[in-house]
């Protein structure tokens, strides 16, 4: 006989469960919460959620109105979903089987919250369970869905399909996978194109939701049925139910990015279809779908080029998409000045470290950042944030600042005048010529958005109109619509590289004014328009390069005001303001009364942030590139500050060992970590050897202890950051780096393992190797002679890097690099294995620029080679050829330490007395070779 409850427990439970909804009596519902945590440890619990939250009327037994039992069946189902998904393991079989008896029933219910509700704990039955845990689920479903005998309820075949879905969404790659020789999807998916011919729309819909799921993974399932999937599209296209042809556009984009084959012969048909689509004004996210079809094409080398000849259909459609809607309209017109207001903590975007660029001869510290696309990206995972600086979060406002219509269509129309200029530019212009001096501010501000959006595809195409369209631009700067000068500020940033490449009389006529006109807006009445304001400046600063250096005392007078008045949400564009200056015009900084402007205000909020504010990322980033432009200057400010980021170490290290030993702490955020580690390394490069020995000699907890346990940390960004500190102190503060270097070198060591689990090029954990390499080089110079006891391991490991063809080049150059200044004080030591690693130091050298690094590196190669010149045999050629390269200045330069000229001297006479026709020798050479190498080395 099948499990059924006592009445007075289901009683309880039922009561409990309503109460615990029970939001207008706050004890009630609190004492409702104690009794729902007692039952979870009874041995039927779930049994009881089960029958409660199935049973569509409510049992004979309760006393209970519809409204209150509906309540209860809602709390039911959530709770058993939780149960099911933190707990399953431990659930008794016989419950399990009893749930997955019964709640089937649920999917016939007359309310469509509670078939949903179904589908979600079947769903989590099935991903806690896995797919051999509940074999008949799937057949159960679809011969729901399918209408077996034709007794099935529409409610019962809606919900079965629904529950599909949400097993599809959930366990994408486990019904792809092979159980006794048979994939789940290989039977499914056929079945889902058959169920879009279904009489109810919602099941269509879902079948063709189910179906997306699987189209980007290619899966063979998928690709066999590509043909009939098509046919079913094709058929679906003129549905008359929205979320159909809503599911159907998405559709089309994922089977254009997986065989854009299959679409350019119907490229005409689905133009004139997404057109359609996106001028659907009732139904906002349906126009959204389609608009995204230009983004996909548009940026697939295989489809783009076959939408040339539809650009006077698609250009028109997408500037339509930019006007704001009437709803956003409402919310924003007469947007007050809210400067004045403080912040809610809600309204403060967080903002991410990123760690120590890849430092060493090859990269050389910096590494520029490509233009954000204005795009957003919305492929992130659950719980991650857009970088919020990003170039899409200024397009005009949108009280939600989410991915939607507007959006999509300027970020399209971006991209198709990136792929076609000139003609994108010939339908926009007579769209620009009408609406940007509209009566109507909606209007203005979208052909404002499009004129922003088409700078970078058609900017030769804009030019010619540029004069005109910067002094109107200009003066929408004063436009009384918040939201008008905002994008304004974002649309004279996307044309700043024009103005500020002006000569000089047509700077003084365009790039000032609109320097001057950007600035003033970052002081604006509304907190947008300064934020808008401030990431043009930032972006001007990037396209005006060391062209601002002139102007620097009026910019710096601007952002000191900008920290006086800025609330906290806006400083962290401040920072990058600020930042972003320091970097391009760099020394031009340390100028006196630019200095006694600016550090007074970056004192002063430095003082104000906690040690536990994420401000305090973009401070210290911030800080980081003005110590590296005050240079010696910063000295003034650098104790406190040093001092402090010591502090802030020791308490995150603190803060982690807790974390490590107590399962129940949550660990620091490592970014207090990566940032306050990359001053250290800005502050300790920018003061004069002396003042950066006292900082480190007096910090208290010493800096070595604590940078030894940031070069284990498992975080790569920590690690990252650790090993370019460590490096700059082995350049900058030796002597003090040196008693620790015992301990110091053994993490070192182990950190140049290769793992073999990092295949992608991108992993920053190539970069944390990249650092280690560089300070063993770094730290090898000046120790010398007392590298005899890591020699053995570390030419090991190095040699391990340069053999292996799968780690990024700029690693196997460092590696060389760190193996050839190794070499200085260990050649002796090193010459035994010269013949097996030469070749690949050779090979990989070559790509390096010549700089004081590599030359250091040839020197200590070429005192190897003098210690066992037989073993060059092999690659000898190679060898003299990069040296033949050297430039003159290179080797013979006025200035040159430790570079290979006088060595590789003497190697030429050892091998000129080795081999007997050495002339003729150095014929094999290419003759540009053997000419420059005669020249430069008196031969």
């Amino acid at each position: 006989m099948s499990w059924q409850p006592q009445e007075e427990p289901l009683r309880q439970l039922a009561q409990a469960l309503k109460d615990s909804l029970s939001g207008h009596d706050p004890a009630v519902q609190k004492n409702a919460e104690l009794m729902l945590k007692q039952a979870k440890s009874a041995p039927e619990i779930n049994n009881y959620l089960a029958f409660l939250f199935t049973s569509s009327q409510p049992p004979a037994s309760l006393d209970i109105s519809q409204p209150n039992y509906h309540a209860a069946r809602s709390a039911a189902a959530i709770m058993l979903k939780n149960d099911v998904k933190m707990s399953y393991k431990s659930i008794p079989e016989d419950s399990k089987a009893y749930i997955r008896s019964i709640v089937l029933n649920a999917l016939q219910d007359p309310n469509a919250q509670m078939r949903n509700y179904a589908g979600n704990v079947i769903t989590e039955v099935v991903r806690q369970g896995g797919i051999l845990g509940w074999p008949s689920i799937l057949m159960e479903l679809i011969s729901l869905v399918s209408n077996d005998g034709g007794s099935v309820p529409e409610q019962a075949q809606d919900g079965a399909m629904g529950a599909l879905c949400k097993i599809c969404e959930d366990n994408r790659r486990a019904l792809d996978k092979e159980y006794s020789g048979q994939r789940p999807l290989d039977f499914l998916f056929p079945k889902f194109i058959e169920f879009t011919s279904h009489s109810i729309p919602k099941v269509r819909a879902n079948a063709l939701a189910a179906m997306n799921v699987f189209i980007p993974d290619k899966p063979a399932a998928v690709l066999t049925n590509l043909d009939p999937l098509l046919l079913s599209l094709f058929r679906l296209a003129g549905d008359s139910n929205s979320e159909v042809r809503k599911h159907v556009c998405r559709a089309f984009i994922h089977v254009a990015e997986i065989s854009p084959e299959k679409i350019i012969p119907h490229m005409d048909g689905l133009v004139d279809y997404m057109v359609t689509q996106q001028r659907s004004v009732d139904d906002t996210e349906l126009a959204l779908d389609a608009a995204e079809f230009w983004l996909c094409v548009g940026e697939d080398d295989n489809l783009r080029g076959s939408l040339g000849p539809y650009l006077p259909k698609i250009v028109p459609v997408l500037l339509e998409s930019m006007v704001y809607s009437e709803d956003d309209i409402l919310r924003l017109e007469g947007e007050k000045e809210d400067a004045e207001q403080e912040d809610r903590e809600q309204d403060i975007r967080p903002t991410f470290a990123s760690a120590k660029a890849t430092r060493g001869g090859t990269t050389n510290g910096d590494v520029s950042e490509a233009d954000k696309h204005l795009a957003a990206d919305d492929d992130l995972s659950e719980g991650e944030i857009d970088d919020w600086d990003d170039d899409d979060d200024d397009y005009g406002g949108d009280p939600e600042e989410q991915w939607n219509l507007r959006k999509c269509s300027a970020a399209a129309l971006d991209v198709l005048a990136s792929v076609f200029h000139q003609p994108v530019f010939e339908v926009t212009l007579p769209y620009l010529k009408e609406n940007l001096v509209h009566a109507e501010w909606p209007n203005r501000e979208a052909a404002v958005l499009a004129l922003g959006a088409v700078a970078d595809g058609c900017m030769d195409d804009v030019q010619p109109h540029l004069p005109e369209l910067t002094r109107y631009l200009i003066s929408l700067l004063n436009d009384k619509e918040p939201v008008v000068r905002q994008i304004t500020c974002w649309s004279l940033g996307r044309y700043s590289s024009w103005a500020s490449h002006l000569d000089r009389a047509g700077q003084q006529e365009f790039f000032e004014p609109m320097m001057d006109g950007i600035l003033k807006r970052m002081l604006d009445g509304n907190k947008r328009v300064q934020e808008a304001a401030a990431s043009a400046f930032a972006n001007l600063e990037e396209k005006a390069n060391a062209q601002l250096t002139p102007y620097c005392s009026v910019i710096v007078r601007q952002f000191v005001e900008c920290f006086a008045r800025y609330k906290d949400r806006n400083m962290f564009i401040l920072y990058d303001c600020v930042q972003t200056l320091a970097e391009h015009v760099g020394p031009a900084l340390a100028n006196p009364e630019l200095v006694q402007t600016l550090m007074p205000a970056l004192v002063q909020r430095w003082n104000k942030v906690s040690d536990q504010s994420r401000e305090m990322f973009p401070l210290l980033e911030c800080l980081s590139y003005v110590a590296t432009a005050l240079g010696d200057t910063f000295a003034a400010f650098a104790q406190p500050i040093f001092a402090r980021c010591i502090k802030i170490v020791h308490q995150n290290l603190e803060e982690c060992f807790v974390a490590n030993n107590n399962p129940g702490f949550d660990e620091p955020e490592k970014d207090f970590l990566v940032t306050s580690l990359d001053l250290l390394s800005a502050i300790i490069q920018a003061l004069d050897d002396q003042k950066g020995t006292e900082l480190v000699a007096t910090s208290q907890p010493n800096v070595f202890e604590m940078l030894a346990y940031c070069m284990k940390d498992p975080n790569n960004d920590v690690r990252q950051s650790a090993y370019a500190l460590l490096g700059d102190c082995a350049i900058y503060v030796f002597p003090q780096l040196q008693p620790f270097l015992p301990s110091i070198l053994e993490i070192l060591i182990a950190q140049l393992e290769l793992d073999p689990s990092i295949t992608d090029v991108e992993d920053n954990g190539f970069s944390v190797i990249n650092n280690a390499c560089w300070s063993v080089g770094e730290i090898a110079m000046r120790q010398r002679e007392g590298m005899a006891p890591y020699v053995e391991r570390l030419l090991q490991k190095l040699a391990t890097i340069l053999f292996n063809a799968k780690v990024p080049m700029s690693l196997n150059e460092n590696a060389a690099i760190a193996l050839g200044r190794l070499g200085i004080g260990s050649a002796q030591a090193l010459a035994p294995h010269l013949a097996t690693f030469a070749p690949y130091f050779l090979q990989a050298i070559k790509n390096v620029d010549w700089t004081d690094e590599k030359g250091h590196a040839l020197n200590g190669f070429i005192k190897i080679v003098l210690c066992n010149p037989q073993a060059m045999e092999q690659c000898l050629l190679d060898f003299f050829a990069e040296m033949a390269s050297a430039p003159n200045a290179f080797v013979q330069g006025p200035g040159i330490v430790d570079g290979p000229m006088e060595p590789f001297q003497q190697a030429l006479v050892q091998y000129k007395n080795m081999i007997p026709d050495f002339d003729s020798f150095l014929h094999h050479l290419p003759p540009v070779k053997e000419q420059a190498l005669r020249s430069t080395y008196h031969l």
